[in-house]
């Protein structure tokens, strides 16, 4: 029998990404989303519910129509500076609003979630590689939100039983080989989109953010992951919750960490193109450096990520940004 996972917020990017990948394992996928920040045009692999995390009646109407038996749960507001400025709008969409999803599940008797985390639940790191026994202390309100998450999948599992994977993304990057989805945000704040912008926008200046980091170049140094890297861990996560694996917490990363002057020369190489830039101050919070150990992903999961090297990853985003400078000249023709 055919096995159903909502999906909320997949209309996003990797959400639309994770969607891809269900359909093609075989999974009926069912997108809930409020597309406040997400696509229509994302949604391709199953059926919309437009709907808001914080409407209970809405989320056990979705539940009751479609029994899912199982959730993939991406719906979060993911800007660190608009988290600062706007603490109470990402406590209340990221962390009550899983609250009010948690309590759907509860009520329809659906107890497997897999849930979106972060690699910004441990802050500033103590160690490097990171490994998940790490100690957790974000640094802004976005990580905060995501950790409040993580403890309370805990609490809803002992009061619901509800088993959770938590997957604690590095840098998401990249689009589907295949072009049908890929990286939409605005505002657009990923490094490798605004190096692609600098390529395709006469207009466009990268601004570097601080170059005088501990590190081989003076930027900072990142874990950049492919999105469809990102998608088989969750399918694998999955597959682990339904063997009936108990809850647990996974970095996903190459362990391997790219500076930022390495993934715009990087940029240049692929697209043979200049990557117009100028050096700006470090960011607030910004640590030096965020590598994964996905060893436990590994060794429990049975996940590795095969399509991570950086410029595959590049390549993809590109492909996918020249056909959205085709979308939008079509638009306005």
């Amino acid at each position: 029998m055919t096995r159903t996972v909502l999906v909320t917020g997949g209309a996003g990017y990797v959400g639309s990404h994770c969607c891809k990948a269900f359909a093609e394992a075989g999974w009926k996928v069912v997108v809930y989303d409020n597309l406040s920040r997400g696509w229509r045009e994302f949604v391709r692999w199953g059926e919309l519910e437009q709907g808001d995390l914080l409407d209970s009646e809405a989320l056990d109407r979705a539940f009751a129509k479609h029994k899912p038996d199982a959730v993939a749960h991406f719906a979060a507001l993911a800007y660190v500076g608009e988290s600062v400025e706007k603490p109470g709008m990402y406590y209340e969409n990221n962390t009550l609003g899983t609250v009010r999803l948690l309590d759907a599940m509860a009520k329809a008797g659906c107890d497997k979630i897999i849930f979106s985390s972060t690699c910004a639940t441990y802050g500033v790191p103590e160690k490097m590689p990171m490994t998940e026994d790490m100690s957790q202390n974000p640094i802004n309100p976005y990580g905060m939100s995501k950790l409040f998450v993580e403890k309370v999948l805990d609490d809803y599992e002992v009061a619901h039983g509800i088993r959770s994977v938590k997957l604690r993304y590095f840098n998401a990057a990249g689009a589907s080989p295949d072009g049908e989805v890929g990286e939409r945000h605005e505002p657009e704040t990923h490094l490798i989109p605004l190096c692609i912008e600098g390529v395709l926008n006469d207009t466009f200046k990268l601004t570097v953010f601080g170059d005088d980091f501990d590190t081989r170049d003076g930027t900072c140094v990142r874990d950049y992951i492919h999105v469809m890297d990102l998608a088989d861990a969750h399918l694998k996560a999955l597959d682990y919750l339904f063997d009936g694996g108990t809850s647990e917490a996974f970095n996903l990363g190459t362990g391997t960490g790219t500076t930022v002057m390495e993934i715009v020369h990087a940029v240049e190489r692929v697209t043979g193109k200049p990557v117009p830039r100028s050096i700006g101050p470090r960011r607030a919070g910004d640590p030096p450096a965020l590598v994964a150990s996905a060893d436990k992903a590994e060794s429990i999961l049975g996940w590795k990520p095969v399509q991570s090297d950086v410029d595959s990853v590049i390549e993809t985003a590109y492909n996918w940004h020249l056909k959205e400078v085709e979308r939008k000249k079509a638009a306005v023709s």
